[in-house]
């Protein structure tokens, strides 16, 4: 392996990433980011993960590392928020290794850094960063993706990193790509064989969206939280308010499962009440049969009309 020195340099996060690994999704760059640089390096870890103390079979924790194992794929250790270490299994999936590399592994890094971390999507809308999270089969990237066909750029898929600049909470961009399921891309009208399967999900496809995607961070100026209903109806809006803010930030953070097991809960409630009276949230409710993205977008563009009025009173 050539010295981390000589590594090709990536963009994503708010971070250069040095890595050992191709990570084509990325752009490339040789300026240390926002957030600074952090390297992705190649070495074996079958001593390390033996002595590690271990929270569960697949994951282990020691002061300033977190490590899991994937089967037949590869072991990861992540250190102090800047190093990522990786020991593949032999013959293991270069795709699996860089889908762990760009969530999971940057999820538990950014906590370590000490920035919050959302799980779902960020687009701008009317200038603004605005994240949209939900439950797996809400619709996120669904609606992301139709939002981007009417024009609006993708600021992060899946991780969006968000911290307070000046008071101000800003969106961090994430990479050019989209995860989209095959239902998604049906009612999108994209054909699935022009992208590429995500690893072990046939049915879940990497979309590139170069000239759909915003590269600098921006004001998160809200959050729409999206559910379902069983119900057949209309798409429906109402505010989120009080104390369920607070939980709706906790319920959709990424890798959320992982905060008490890495002994960062103190840190993250701190994280979660910063962050709870200076974001509108909102929870936007759909059948669940049909695609309603339509309407969706339209209550969504009301309300934020109707805040950016209020303000303007």
């Amino acid at each position: 392996m050539a010295s981390i020195v000589q590594c090709p340099g990536y963009k994503a996060f708010g971070l250069q990433i040095l890595s050992e690994f191709p990570l084509p999704e990325l752009p490339r760059t040789d300026q240390p980011g926002m957030l600074g640089s952090i390297s992705v390096v190649e070495a074996d870890l079958s001593e390390r993960w033996e002595s590690i103390p271990k929270i569960t079979a697949s994951l282990g924790t020691a002061e300033n590392e977190v490590m899991f194992i994937v089967k037949d794929t590869a072991v990861f250790s992540i250190q102090n928020g800047s190093k990522i270490t990786v020991s593949p299994v032999e013959h293991a999936d270069p795709a699996s290794i860089r889908l762990f590399i760009l969530g999971s592994c940057m999820g538990v890094l950014l906590m370590q850094k000490g920035i919050l971390a959302l799980h779902g999507s960020s687009l701008v809308l009317d200038n603004k960063a605005y994240a949209l999270v939900g439950r797996s089969g809400a619709g996120k990237s669904t609606l992301a993706s139709y939002l981007m066909d009417q024009g609006h750029l993708l600021v992060s898929d899946d991780v969006i990193p968000v911290l307070v600049h000046n008071g101000t909470p800003l969106a961090v961009p994430g990479y050019p790509q989209q995860k989209l399921w095959q239902q998604s891309l049906d009612y999108l009208g994209m054909n699935s064989s022009a992208f590429r399967p995500l690893f072990q999900r046939e049915t879940k496809f990497a979309v590139p969206v170069h000239d759909r995607f915003q590269t600098e961070p921006l004001s998160l100026a809200g959050i729409f939280e999206l559910a379902v209903s069983q119900q057949d109806g209309p798409v429906t809006l109402e505010p989120i308010s009080g104390l369920e803010r607070f939980h709706t930030l906790y319920n959709h953070t990424y890798q959320k499962a992982l905060v008490d097991r890495i002994g960062v809960r103190e840190w993250h409630f701190g994280m979660l009440a910063s962050f709870v009276g200076r974001l509108p949230m909102y929870r936007l409710t759909r059948p669940e049969q049909g695609f309603s993205a339509a309407q969706q977008t339209s209550l969504i563009f009301e309300t934020i009309t109707q805040k950016v009025e209020e303000m303007n009173l």
